[in-house]
């Protein structure tokens, strides 16, 4: 009896390293699940995105200081959505918490340019900070893709992204994302883990949740006190 409580103990715990080696050594982008070949909708077709061009400008974080933190994504992953899955964010109405933006408008984040260097990019105040798309209509989304700013291997703080069919996100709110560590941006404290900025970008599973708005927080980032969005993507099945 106690040769056998031995052997499935060690077999427990080897499983556990597996799978933690696996989870730190991927080169996908962070996701909101396990990354891995086949993620998102089982059975589905794999989704199709246009990629940014690599613009390096170095880094501006220290691992030490940020907990938990993903290795650099070095490749898209094989995401699969629905079949009539589609873009449904372009050109669609962009609002967001800071009335006067440093730099640029709101719109910028779903005018479909991902690739533009300094300046082309929506930068909004300090501390706890949302961007906002209105759909025009309620969907089941399948996928969310964001880019805060890529040309530099930097980590945005707290991001968390919500959807609702309430504008105000007072009712009907679904937390999809939230890699805030301490609960800092008052929403509660998330399960997912923070990342580094590539061209890959942020890939969010939308598990097939129905809404018209979404909207995405960030508090500062590990160059600077601001916030910044270069384009976000929402995909879904129009209805």
């Amino acid at each position: 009896m106690k040769t056998k409580l031995r052997f499935i103990a060690v077999g427990a715990a080897s499983i556990f390293i597996l799978s933690a080696s696996n989870k730190d050594s991927s080169d996908e982008a962070p996701t909101s699940e396990s990354s891995g070949p086949g993620i998102g909708t089982p059975g589905g077709i794999l989704l199709q995105i246009e990629l940014p061009d690599e613009l390096s400008e170095g880094n501006n974080y220290s691992a030490s200081r940020i907990p938990n933190l993903l290795p650099e994504a070095k490749k898209f992953p094989e995401y699969r959505v629905p079949k009539g899955t589609v873009l449904l964010s372009r050109g669609k109405k962009v609002t967001s918490s800071d009335d006067f933006p440093v730099i640029n408008k709101p719109a910028l984040v779903t005018d479909g340019k991902k690739n533009g260097g300094e300046g082309y990019f929506l930068e909004l105040l300090d501390s706890t900070q949302w961007v906002q798309i209105d759909l025009g209509k309620s969907a089941p989304l399948y996928a969310i893709v964001t880019w805060h700013y890529h040309h530099q291997l930097r980590v945005y703080y707290d991001v968390i992204i919500q959807v609702s069919d309430d504008p105000a996100f007072k009712t009907g709110v679904t937390t999809l994302y939230n890699n805030d560590c301490d609960n800092s941006s008052g929403m509660g404290k998330g399960a997912d883990r923070p990342y580094l900025e590539t061209r890959f970008g942020l890939l969010v599973n939308g598990k097939g949740t129905k809404a018209r708005y979404v909207r995405l927080y960030s508090r500062g980032n590990s160059a600077n006190m601001m916030n910044h969005y270069q384009e976000v993507e929402v995909y879904g099945i129009p209805e």
